[in-house]
């Protein structure tokens, strides 16, 4: 197998914000393949998406993405909220790739891959959300927090330790801005006006992003698509990395069918 160059950017600025990528390209490669770009969670990084990265990056350009304040990046001045934070990424896109591409957000960062294919539809091919959050029957920090260590007992300890050092970097000031954000982001309006086809990723066992939640993205947008992991969690790109990858080059393969009921 061809060595896989992973390329570790430094912070870049787009406007007042800082980002940073981690590119990886591999010379076996598909020179027409689109590009994929990942966007992690609240708290969390890049860091918790390198399985999955680099299972992907075998047949497809991969671009894990930091967003500002997350990551060990520096806090902006100033509160972004969903819309902010995706024209921000959608500048980041257009100055980084080349042609649309392939955007993958889990959880949080599924509410700004929705926004940033809204808002910039020409950079985008197609929308993958992971563990797409907030259920709207959940929509209090409380239901949130249940949720979410309800899944921790249940993931990695390995899983567990990185996206927990994450939310130390993160830290509590900057969580619970964008906290604030994402309990408020009605997603289920947004996805109805998707021009792009999307692909919705959940865990079977999911606390975070329940199945009937999923299910009621996937019958709102336009063209879409669920996939459910057996036996996965809420994180279930770093513990079934192979079988979301598959899902993924599958469903956004240029003939890939618009829908699929499960």
């Amino acid at each position: 197998m061809a060595s896989r160059v992973r390329t570790r950017q430094p912070p870049v600025e787009r406007g007042m914000q800082a980002f940073r990528a981690i590119a990886t390209e591999a010379p076996d490669q598909d020179q027409d393949a689109t590009a994929i770009v990942l966007v992690h969670g609240i708290g969390t990084s890049h860091r918790y998406f390198q399985r999955l990265h680099d299972a992907l990056a075998v047949t497809a350009p991969v671009i894990s993405v930091d967003l500002p304040g997350f990551g060990g990046l520096p806090k902006p001045d100033s509160d972004i909220d969903v819309s902010q934070m995706a024209d921000a990424l959608g500048e980041l896109l257009s100055e980084c790739v080349s042609g649309p591409v392939v955007l993958v957000g889990h959880s949080m960062g599924s509410q700004w891959v929705v926004e940033t294919a809204l808002r910039h539809p020409e950079l985008v091919a197609h929308v993958v959300i992971i563990g797409p959050v907030t259920d709207e029957k959940h929509r209090s920090a409380l239901a949130q927090s249940r949720a979410l260590a309800l899944d921790m007992l249940g993931e990695s300890p390995l899983i567990n330790a990185v996206v927990l050092a994450d939310y130390l970097r993160c830290g509590v000031p900057w969580y619970l801005t964008q906290l604030r954000h994402m309990l408020v982001y009605p997603i289920e309006d947004r996805v109805r006006d998707l021009t792009r086809p999307l692909l919705i990723i959940r865990g079977s066992r999911d606390p975070v992003a329940g199945r009937n939640w999923c299910r009621r993205l996937r019958d709102l947008a336009p063209a879409s698509v669920l996939v459910e992991v057996p036996g996965g969690r809420h994180v279930v790109q770093g513990t079934a990395p192979a079988a979301v990858a598959s899902a993924i080059r599958f469903h956004t393969a240029p003939h890939a069918p618009e829908a699929i009921s499960t």
